[in-house]
């Protein structure tokens, strides 16, 4: 009689688990598992959230129009620059799009966001930030005479744009808490740092990084109507029809006119109407920089999915008894000292006893976790991942049917969709369910990646930007003259 070889499972096994850690295995999965119908719920209450924040400011969901007025043709040329601000990297790029149609050529450099920038003062933000640009160009163009490049500035907080040239950050997100910045135009505080250092740089756009993705993602492919992120943050944005955009009725733009909208819907459900939230998300809510702010952000978005995790771990010890008994867990009782990554590394452990979700705990958290808790630590990493991934879909459903969409790609970036597993089928499958789609047949709106898009998305509205005022169009332009140095 042959054997056959035991293969590595993914699934584990809960034959070991102990009727303690089974009941609590189950007391997790009602707090953590959204189904169809409450799916359904908060899409419902997600429309009329994007309806408020079109008609008048001050909404929940700012949905903040961005003058990005109209999706690239594939012919835009030239050489630009971007800036990609992120909750954790500051990127440089050079970007060539060269005469062939949807193509580019890019270069870039990445920066590690200092911590103790995130909670410091305007002043050594932007200085921090003109350095690591004016490193760049001396590497790649030292001694050389480049006049005036153009510069799409990817900046990934709300910000309100009265011009595409300018933004008054509304507030700090992803745990950023900058003083000297929100309520001022944070083109003009890095202009006059460029300036200072005699750069040769002009911001031609201000440039959310949802809305880059969505429009590099359009240059490579025409099915694109929907750019998401869904990183150390998250939010979307889509292209509207300034007809039924009411708070901009006063500039009597033609209805027909396209106009970017940048949705801004981490803040979706401040006030705590339909998501379904765990004591956890009380907790990181309350002990958060922000209280009461980015709710839905704080439940779906990388920069959490960690510390919900933690936050469990700890109450299962120290409240309930029931794991990691007698050990010392000081490591794990330090905030935010797990990351979504953390999450991503149990989730792909492929063997069946866990060995590698025993050894990160040994390695990273100094804990000698049990099978049996390795299970429970696996449970909770899906619930935790599965949770996200279900909720990010309502913000997408909510969008395709406010517009009537019933097919389309939607192009996400962000290292939640580009690198925790089964995000993206997750998500897919949340979308099945909210939409009501047949089963058997292809998904007529399909998630793609977008990875970097932020970066080519900038350059590119840059090159529309700079392409309308030449030819006249100068809505939402702050200082048309502003331009004609890097019009050629």
């Amino acid at each position: 009689m042959v054997v056959p070889r035991r293969k590595p499972s993914r699934k584990g096994s809960m034959a070991d688990v102990p009727k303690s850690l089974l009941e609590a295995i189950a007391d997790l999965e009602k707090l953590f598992i959204v189904d169809q119908d409450k799916l359904k719920q908060i899409t419902d209450h997600f429309i009329g959230e994007l309806e408020k924040g079109l008609d008048h400011e001050g909404a929940n969901i700012p949905m903040n129009p961005t003058w990005v007025m109209g999706f690239p043709t594939g012919d835009e040329q030239g050489t630009f620059l971007a800036l990609d601000m992120g909750g954790t990297n500051l990127r440089v790029c050079e970007i060539m799009l060269p005469e062939e149609k949807g193509e580019f050529d890019i270069i870039q450099s990445k920066y590690r966001m200092p911590e103790e920038l995130k909670t410091g003062n305007a002043e050594e933000l932007w200085e921090y930030v003109a350095d690591c640009l004016q490193q760049f160009i001396e590497y790649h163009h030292e001694d050389e005479d480049l006049g005036a490049l153009p510069l799409g500035f990817t900046f990934s907080y709300p910000a309100t744009q009265d011009y595409i040239d300018h933004g008054v950050l509304q507030r700090w997100t992803k745990g950023f808490d900058i003083d000297g910045v929100e309520g001022h135009d944070v083109v003009e505080q890095f202009e006059a740092v460029l300036k200072k250092r005699n750069l040769p740089i002009t911001v031609a756009a201000l440039v959310n990084d949802t809305i880059g993705t969505l429009i590099a993602s359009a240059y490579t492919d025409p099915a694109m109507k929907i750019g998401c992120i869904f990183g150390t943050g998250c939010n979307s944005a889509y292209m509207e029809n300034c007809g039924s955009i009411p708070k901009l009725k006063h500039l009597n733009l033609p209805e027909d006119t396209p106009m970017a909208i940048n949705c801004e819907y981490g803040a979706f459900d401040n006030e705590h109407v339909v998501l379904p939230r765990t004591p956890y998300d009380v907790t990181i809510d309350e002990n958060s920089p922000r209280p009461g702010q980015q709710a839905f952000e704080k439940m779906i978005a990388g920069l959490y999915l960690g510390e919900i995790f933690r936050l469990v771990l700890v109450d299962l010890h120290e409240n309930k008894n029931l794991i990691f008994e007698k050990q010392d867990i000081s490591k794990l009782k330090k905030p935010y000292t797990l990351d979504a990554s953390f999450l991503s590394l149990i989730e792909e452990d492929p063997f069946e006893n866990l060995s590698e979700t025993r050894d990160l705990f040994e390695s990273m958290l100094n804990i000698q976790a049990t099978k049996p808790e390795c299970e429970l630590a696996r449970r909770l990493a899906e619930l935790i991942g599965t949770r996200a991934a279900r909720l990010s879909a309502c913000g997408v459903a909510a969008i395709c049917r406010k517009k009537n969409i019933e097919s389309c790609h939607v192009g996400a970036d962000g290292s939640v969709f580009n690198k925790y597993p089964h995000f993206k089928a997750r998500g897919a499958q949340a979308l099945r369910e909210i939409l009501d789609w047949p089963k058997g047949k292809r998904d007529p709106i399909v998630l793609s990646s977008s990875e970097d898009g932020s970066g080519v998305g900038a350059a590119l509205i840059a090159a529309l930007t700079i392409k309308r005022v030449k030819q006249g169009n100068t809505v939402g332009v702050r200082d048309p003259e502003h331009y004609e140095k890097c019009m050629g």
